[in-house]
């Protein structure tokens, strides 16, 4: 499939992921189109260059049924990444009804148009490995059910009930995409484990812990999401894609304080330690959350061509960057 000259449009090209997304459709040749709600300037998608490479950034709401069709309509969009979301769980947690309206009626409003297109050939729908809940096993396979029982997780879950409805009812060209937890250049959310990990070293401070350090993860670099779903669009239309969720995932998994030392390490800052506060409220943390993602390698042919280690030096030199430009 070639991406040149298409017309692609990505909700959330603001954040983190929607922004390596562009860039790499960009340098494929596609017309990307943006949709965003708020200006822009300073956000990822400009600091890293994007922004005057985008063939439109169209403004609008994602609850607002109205402004997301007329993008569709005006732009004749072929190919929709809808990655838009209220992501950040804690704000979740603390504000369920903004949560519940961009991440479920947002996304039914991108349904719906896509529905009453006539120009849209496949949707990619994000999701995320915690639709899953608390696993009964891992690694967790796509046939695990969905128990999410958080406001952002059972959110995602809720917008992939009503993706696969539209599949099923009116045979819409959709699938969803199931990622662990993404890193890389450009995640400016510093609550996250790796980037707050590497903003301290960065600074000489000894990385903090605020779980007991056990809790096992996978982890995907963004090269290899991004690719993820590329890699999904390319195969829809064909047999076992469309209507289908796919998890994207390394088969790595590994122990929070694993993951501090080998950050610490790959930094070269040696001298530095993990500070394991352990301050977690019992159950707030689930023990062993990882993705089988043995489907996606079987039906798509994806692999993750990133190991954590390579990943994670050339974040860490992203984020070196970054911060010498902003002192």
């Amino acid at each position: 499939m070639d991406w040149k000259d298409r017309n692609v449009l990505i909700t959330g090209i603001t954040g983190f992921v929607g922004t390596w997304l562009a860039k790499d459709l960009v340098e494929k040749g596609a017309n990307v189109v943006g949709f965003v709600r708020d200006e822009i300037k300073s956000m990822p998608i400009e600091t890293m260059g994007i922004y005057d490479k985008l063939a439109v950034i169209a403004k609008g709401d994602i609850v607002d049924y109205n402004s997301v069709k007329r993008v569709f309509d005006e732009y004749d969009v072929d190919t929709c990444f809808h990655l838009a979301a209220q992501a950040i769980v804690g704000d979740a947690n603390n504000d369920p009804t903004k949560t519940f309206r961009v991440n479920i009626l947002g996304s039914w409003n991108i349904l719906e148009a896509v529905r009453t297109s006539e120009t849209v050939k496949r949707l990619v729908f994000a999701s995320t490995d915690k639709a899953y809940g608390e696993p009964i096993k891992v690694p967790i396979t796509e046939n695990h059910p969905l128990l999410a029982a958080y406001p952002y997780d059972a959110s995602k879950a809720c917008a992939e009930l009503l993706a696969r409805t539209y599949f099923t009812t009116y045979g819409l060209p959709v699938s969803v995409t199931r990622c662990c937890n993404i890193y890389g250049g450009g995640d400016l959310n510093f609550s996250r484990i790796i980037t707050g990990t590497i903003k301290s070293i960065i600074f000489g401070q000894n990385p903090i812990i605020r779980s007991d350090g056990t809790p096992v993860r996978d982890f995907i670099y963004i090269k290899d999401a991004v690719n993820a779903y590329v890699v999904l669009a390319q195969n829809m239309g064909k047999s076992g894609v469309d209507g289908e969720a796919f998890n994207f995932g390394s088969n790595a998994p590994i122990n929070m304080l694993d993951l501090v030392n080998k950050i610490i390490k790959v930094s070269g800052r040696t001298k530095l330690r993990p500070d394991v506060q352990g301050t977690r409220k019992p159950h707030a943390e689930i023990d062993e959350q990882y993705l089988s993602n043995e489907k996606a390698r079987r039906i798509l042919g994806w692999t993750p061509k990133f190991d954590l280690e390579s990943g994670l030096k050339e974040t860490i030199k992203w984020y070196e960057n970054y911060f010498s430009k902003t002192q």
